[in-house]
């Protein structure tokens, strides 16, 4: 037997053409069956290859798998077994060159198709390995699909790797590991209504899965708090909300999407509550998050009116109209804005009385009767001091007058003077003492005000 290996040996060295020289007439005569011997000892090599990897001999193994890759270098197969012998001794950077010439043998090869993209993937190419994985889909695999999630995780897409888990998850009988990483996708991604009902999956496999339902606890305590939070708003019931949302925040301070969401519904509710400084503040903080989200941009453009700042309340509804053009609310409130800072530059009656757009009706009396009693003409002793005191006097009366008539407030915080002659049908106004009367005009006129 060891006759007939070592004459083998010797033919195949003739007929892998390595001794021409010395074996010229060898070669000659043993040509016709160079063929059939040389696949017989790749065969053998194969075997001896795999018998020694069974055993655990992978030196051994490697040496025989290099001598079948050395015999025939068109065969895949024996590139794909020498680079299980290299991952079975822990080298996946020696196996990738085999893999990959196994794969330009025989492009639809599977099995080194997802071999590569395992070792890609640890590697860090991710792209490429996302290549592999795509090539070996199949619709039913979920292992394939589970491994292409895991790329577009990397690849910072986790959209795309939520929409391979979904149908991943339900493949197997059991797979809470892939209902677990579901839910977590979706709940950073702030879908945490969708991220619960993945996690309840979880625990219909296993209510005793400590990992699921930890994250189960998380979701459904901070999923309690966002849905009451806006309900609260619904109600009106804002100063509430502004409590919940703050809960909010501290039951999910690590992941952006609830902290900005929280800041931004805070905005809202203070811009509501006519919290005009506050709103300022919070709204800024969610636009430094969040830069174009329009409804953060709106609020605070809101708030800037409450303060009586148009040019800035102008600014920021210019800003969200660039990111959606299409927005009525955001036209409309831009269009305001551009009316009330229109007006400010004539008129505005809430500086006239140094109230704020948020004063209640008693606050506006209550400036009112302070101001008329300083400004009052019959305080004043120069012709010139006068007139300027009559002037002061008819736009404080005025202010008043606006300010405490419901339907003619709202038309100035539309931006609208209601006193204004233009606006008035039928030209009807006589300057700007309200309905056209100046009784400072015309003599030397004493009037007693009762302030009320």
């Amino acid at each position: 037997m060891g006759f007939f290996l070592e004459s083998a040996a010797l033919i195949y060295l003739v007929c892998m053409s390595k001794y021409h020289n010395t074996y010229n007439l060898l070669l000659i005569f043993f040509l016709p069956y160079c063929h059939l011997i040389v696949a017989t000892l790749i065969e053998q090599h194969l075997e001896m290859g795999r018998k020694l990897l069974a055993a655990g001999q992978l030196a051994e193994a490697l040496s025989h798998y290099h001598s079948a890759v050395e015999g025939d270098s068109k065969n895949y197969l024996t590139y794909y077994k020498r680079a299980a012998v290299f991952l079975a001794m822990g080298k996946s950077k020696s196996a990738l060159p085999d893999l990959t010439r196994a794969i330009q043998l025989k492009p639809d090869f599977l099995a080194a198709r997802i071999q590569r993209g395992n070792i890609l993937l640890k590697q860090g190419n991710t792209q490429e390995a996302r290549e592999d994985f795509e090539a070996v889909l199949s619709p039913w695999d979920p292992e394939s699909r589970e491994m292409r999630a895991e790329c577009y995780i990397r690849l910072g897409e986790p959209r795309k790797a939520i929409l391979d888990l979904t149908p991943a998850a339900r493949l197997r009988t059991d797979n809470r590991a892939a209902f677990l990483k579901l839910s977590r996708l979706l709940y950073d991604l702030g879908e945490h209504r969708d991220s619960l009902s993945e996690i309840r999956e979880c625990l219909k496999l296993d209510q005793d899965d400590k990992e699921c339902f930890a994250h189960y606890k998380q979701v459904k305590k901070l999923s309690k708090q966002m849905d009451s939070a806006e309900e609260l708003i619904s109600e009106q019931r804002y100063q509430e909300a502004i409590d919940k949302y703050e809960s909010v925040m501290k039951t999910e301070p690590k992941i952006t999407f609830y902290t900005t969401k929280a800041k931004e519904r805070i905005c809202f509710s203070l811009v509501k509550i006519k919290e005009a400084e506050k709103a300022l503040d919070t709204c800024s903080e969610a636009h430094q998050r969040d830069p174009q989200n329009i409804h953060i941009l709106r609020d605070r453009a809101e708030a800037y009116i409450l303060l009586q700042d148009y040019e800035k309340a102008v600014e920021d509804y210019q800003e969200a109209r660039e990111f959606d053009q299409e927005n009525q609310e955001i036209r409309e409130g831009l269009d305001r804005a551009q009316k009330l800072l229109k007006l400010s530059r004539k008129r505005d009656y809430y500086k006239i009385l140094g109230v704020s757009r948020s004063a209640n009706k008693q606050e506006i009396i209550k400036a009112y009767r302070k101001l008329a009693q300083q400004w009052h003409p019959d305080n004043f002793q120069s012709e010139s001091e006068k007139k300027e005191a009559e002037k002061r006097f008819i736009d404080i009366a005025s202010a008043k007058e606006v300010l405490t008539d419901p339907e003619m407030r709202q038309k100035f915080d539309s931006g609208e003077d209601p006193l204004d002659p233009e606006n008035q049908q039928g030209g009807g106004g006589g300057g700007e003492w309200p309905f056209g009367f100046n009784p400072f005009q015309g003599g030397n006129f004493h009037f007693k005000f009762q302030y009320n």
